[in-house]
């Protein structure tokens, strides 16, 4: 039987199973595949060489700080941690140093404990002993915020931050692109709530009004907030149903802004780079109207989030709906669909199964990729902030779409040298004709972020890329991909 088990799943000496993931632990375990001290993310670097503990920061009367550990304990935890074999013969030591595997200290209580059956490959799933720890907030400090889209992507990990930040989050995702699986740590915590709904179809719910004041000479920031995430945002999924598509983006906007000024919420929209279209101006400034085909094959998402946009600001001018406007450009992270068709999953799937890597054209169009903690950081600084201009919310490094290929081939022979295979296959570059109507130059200019919320990117995309190589290679070992 244990042929049968994926290399990275086995204990030695019975047999040996390597970490599912490097990540930063407590312990050193024999033959794990990277010890404490030779894990990349024992001690992650922002770009200007200073240690990354936490994300997030203390601005606008909002402190958003979470240690990076915590988050990391969220979305580098396995499906499951042990094969049937290996749980029958460990230890109950070694179980648990095995469960807590993903943070500094314990955290047995709230690590899934499921069992893999390789001889059948089925899953038994357990759900949480406990829920992760969350601030304790006084009634006054603490908010009601509504994320649509939130078992997306983007969503899950600011679910995740909102929820350990102690703050009560509802997530409304009809799934379509999103997953239970990416918040159900969260399932039946007291201040957490999914609801299965589409955005496209009316939504009641009560939220708190703008208090009044939690000191006589301070008013409070409003309690309640709208997180609006909801759209498909990938070429392959919203180009699925172009028309269901842009329904979303301006029926599910407008009843949103309707939920929003019946309950006097601040509402929040994440918009996108793709207003731009395929810019004439270089980096795109928030005041660039576009460079937009109404009519190709990506319109329904391009338009439907500028006339988004327009109907947000229609509800600010006309209602007093007090409005935030987030222009998204590429972000990457785990939680990531492998199979949506964005050129940083495209790219670290095919190197990891040893295919050749694809890219459009001759690679010379340009793209910046921001990761996933720096984009949640700029979506809470500009939600508590006072800004109501659209802000673009990105990274300036810019690479050629070769050069990020031959970037994401590089780090994925590294890891896979780094957790003792030998000789890993070097994939090839290969080209294909361009899609219709894609950019060729995409980069944001960001000095409105920096100087209004005082926001800039943290990470690397190096440091970012070999997370979510190590993300990846852990779900196609647990036949997850």
């Amino acid at each position: 039987m244990s042929a049968q088990i994926p290399p990275l799943l086995r204990v030695e000496p019975k047999p040996k199973r390597q970490d599912t993931l490097a990540a930063p632990s407590p312990i050193t375990r024999p033959g794990s595949a990277l010890s404490l001290r030779s894990s990349p993310f024992a001690m992650s670097k922002d770009k200007h060489g200073k240690d990354i503990v936490v994300v997030g920061a203390d601005k606008f009367g909002f402190d958003s700080r979470v240690p990076i550990d915590t988050l990391r304990s969220l979305y580098l935890r396995p499906h499951y941690v042990s094969t049937v074999a290996d749980y029958e013969n460990e230890s109950p030591k070694e179980q648990e140093e095995f469960h807590s595997l993903f943070v500094k200290g314990s955290a047995t209580d709230y690590q899934s404990k499921s069992i893999f059956h390789p001889n059948d490959n089925s899953i038994s799933y357990t759900t949480l002993s406990r829920f992760p720890p969350v601030k304790l907030l006084p009634h006054a400090d603490r908010k009601r915020i509504l994320v649509t889209g939130g078992a997306g992507f983007v969503g899950s990990h600011l679910v995740d931050r909102l929820m350990l930040l102690g703050h009560e989050v509802t997530v409304l995702d009809n799934f379509f692109t999103g997953s239970k699986t990416t918040v159900s740590h969260w399932v039946g915590h007291p201040n957490f709530e999914m609801i299965r709904h589409d955005v496209i179809e009316p939504f009641m719910i009560e939220c708190d009004p703008w208090p009044t004041l939690i000191s006589p000479v301070r008013p409070a920031l409003p309690n309640a907030e709208i997180y609006h995430l909801a759209c498909p945002a990938s070429p392959p999924h919203y180009q699925f149903n172009a028309v269901k598509t842009i329904k979303t983006s301006f029926m599910g906007t407008l009843n949103m802004l309707g939920l929003a000024k019946r309950t006097k919420a601040r509402f929040l929209i994440t918009s996108t780079s793709e207003v731009y279209g395929d810019p004439e101006v270089h980096p795109q400034p928030e005041d660039y109207w576009g460079h937009v085909n109404p009519i190709g094959p990506r319109a329904c998402y391009d338009e439907g989030k500028r006339v988004a946009e327009t109907l947000t600001y229609g509800f600010h001018r006309q209602d007093g709906v007090d409005v935030r406007v987030a222009r998204i450009f590429n972000t990457f992270g785990p939680r990531m669909n492998p199979y949506d068709g964005r050129v940083v999953s495209n790219f670290i799937i095919q190197a990891l199964k040893g295919e050749n890597i694809t890219v459009y054209g001759d690679g010379k169009q340009t793209r910046s990729f921001q990761y996933i903690h720096d984009l949640v950081d700029g979506l809470i600084f500009l939600m508590n902030s006072d800004e109501t201009r659209p802000v673009n919310i990105g990274n300036g490094d810019e690479f050629t779409i070769l050069q990020f290929a031959e970037l994401v081939r590089d780090l994925v022979v590294k890891v896979q040298q780094e957790d003792g295979i030998d000789n890993p296959r070097r994939s090839e570059i290969v080209h294909e004709p361009m899609p219709t109507d894609d950019p060729q130059m995409r980069r944001p200019e960001t000095t409105r972020a920096k100087e209004v919320l005082g926001w800039q990117p943290r990470w690397t995309v190096k440091m970012g890329i070999e997370e979510m190589v190590r993300y990846y290679k852990a779900k196609m070992a647990e036949g997850s991909i």
